[in-house]
């Protein structure tokens, strides 16, 4: 995720927190603010407010207590990447019921941290998921598998933002390095992030989601067909098929419960 000042005069085709937060809709926001600017340590609360009002931003993010206004997105480093991430994740979400998937929601995560991931992975609150969607329509808690797109090795997702994951207890996170032009994928192992290693095939295997595998350098060479045919090989193995039973049965539980 590229980060740095947005320039007013550029429009994002992403929606805008702004018109969403319910602090505009449940108070008056209040003219006097200050503006909401990058390097700005704030509170959850006042972050919100400070967000709601600054209409011209449209993607900002609390990491550590401190403000982060996102630059615009170039297509190649980050637009490209994106799309190719979430078409390998989405065709995994549709074979496996009680999954949910996001791009670039607003996660609630703890009092100084509200990120905005370019995509997340989470299980459905019916069947044990760690995040739940808030009265208003946020994520509030811990997301099961969270992805950026990091513009190089020295970004904020590389940093702080790793931090506040791993501390949240997120168990898995990925970082797509464009600059690099690498792919890293963690997982969290007694309070640290390891990361999954690809095996003799090339291929990495989530431990939190069974059957959710990735062709990496298919992936960062743009041979999708390569990527989703894989990925059909996971959610066709023994694995993915006992962990849908798995989600099957926590659900019929919790509906009888």
């Amino acid at each position: 995720m590229q980060l740095g000042f947005w320039q007013p005069q550029q429009k994002s085709k992403h929606t805008s927190m702004v018109k969403q937060l319910p602090h505009s809709q449940s108070s008056p926001v209040k003219s006097h603010l200050p503006p909401l600017e990058s390097g700005d340590r704030l509170t959850r609360p006042e972050f919100e407010r400070r967000y709601a009002a600054a209409a011209h931003i449209k993607k900002a993010e609390l990491i550590e207590g401190i403000v982060y206004v996102a630059s615009p997105l170039r297509f190649q480093q980050h637009a490209e990447p994106h799309s190719r991430l979430h078409g390998w994740l989405w065709t995994y979400q549709i074979a496996t019921p009680g999954l949910r998937l996001g791009i670039e929601p607003t996660v609630r995560l703890d009092l100084d941290n509200e990120p905005q991931p370019d995509i997340v992975l989470i299980l459905d609150e019916a069947v044990g998921g760690q995040a739940r969607l808030t009265e208003d329509g946020y994520l509030e808690g811990v997301p099961e598998l969270i992805v950026e797109i990091a513009a190089s090795s020295v970004a904020i997702d590389t940093g702080s933002k790793k931090q506040a994951y791993r501390r949240n207890g997120v168990p898995e996170y990925v970082m797509w390095q464009a600059f690099e032009h690498q792919l890293e994928w963690l997982q969290l192992v007694e309070g640290e992030y390891q990361p999954l290693l690809p095996d003799a095939q090339g291929i990495i295997r989530s431990r939190v989601f069974p059957g959710l595998w990735l062709a990496v350098e298919s992936l960062l060479n743009n041979q999708m067909a390569q990527v989703l045919e894989v990925v059909q090989q996971g959610v066709n193995s023994p694995e993915h098929q006992d962990f849908v039973q798995q989600l099957a049965e926590k659900q019929r539980a919790n509906s009888n419960a």
